[in-house]
């Protein structure tokens, strides 16, 4: 999953963007807001997190203009302290949630893997394919009950996957969400995680569309 993180205090942002590459996910950052929009509505990202004080261009612009031009990604505001009105223009500008600074990582962690849930349509945070559970919170993958090891990399793979049953993912898709900007990224070792994961979850029915990507074709109900 693919973060843009838009903070300008500089300690702060370097705080999140530790935690967040801990809990998995790629994170993309902007230290202003001028960069944020063009990033926001040149790239995808599966969620945003944004300070709403930024230089150049404030938060509340950013988002405004984002909702304007049709992109819908979630976005997590971040706020002062006591600051209702800020809360309150940004869920009318189009936030999907707000935090409250000073926070616990772990509380911003549990906001965004909610907000991503709700994307998705995705109520539990276990998601579940037939025998296969992966649980967003721990990052724990299952089968029949069972634990199965995972690298980062098919965990990433995977997980974009069972946010989206059914629906076809290119390898170039795929390879955004899960390498940053700066890696070196190569779209063959996607093949690499998929046939890995077909190894270690025989049970998963990781479709190739020849000529498109994958597709994680969803478990008929009652297939656990």
């Amino acid at each position: 999953m693919r973060i843009l993180l838009v903070e300008d205090e500089p300690t702060l942002r370097e705080q999140l963007r530790a935690g967040l590459a801990q809990a998995g996910y790629v994170v993309e950052q902007a230290d202003n807001g001028r960069d944020a929009h063009f990033m926001g509505e040149s790239e995808v990202f599966d969620a945003v997190v944004l300070d709403l004080g930024l230089p150049l261009m404030d938060g509340l612009t950013v988002l405004k203009r984002w909702r304007d031009q049709g992109h819908s990604m979630p976005v997590l505001i971040l706020t002062a302290r006591d600051n209702w009105h800020d809360k309150v223009s940004g869920i009318d500008a189009g936030a999907d949630d707000y935090l409250t600074k000073p926070f616990h990582m772990e509380e911003l962690l549990a906001r965004v893997r909610a907000l991503i849930r709700r994307a998705h349509g995705v109520a539990s945070a276990v998601l579940r394919q037939g025998e296969v559970a992966l649980d967003t919170r721990s990052g724990r993958v299952t089968a029949l009950g069972q634990t199965v090891a995972l690298t980062s990399h098919e965990y990433k793979v995977l997980d974009y996957l069972m946010h989206r049953p059914e629906a076809v993912v290119s390898r170039s898709e795929l390879t955004a969400h899960i390498y940053a900007q700066d890696f070196d990224r190569d779209s063959n070792t996607i093949e690499v995680f998929v046939g890995r994961l077909r190894k270690k979850l025989p049970t998963l029915n990781i479709e190739t569309v020849r000529g498109l990507g994958y597709r994680l074709v969803q478990a008929k109900e009652g297939a656990r």
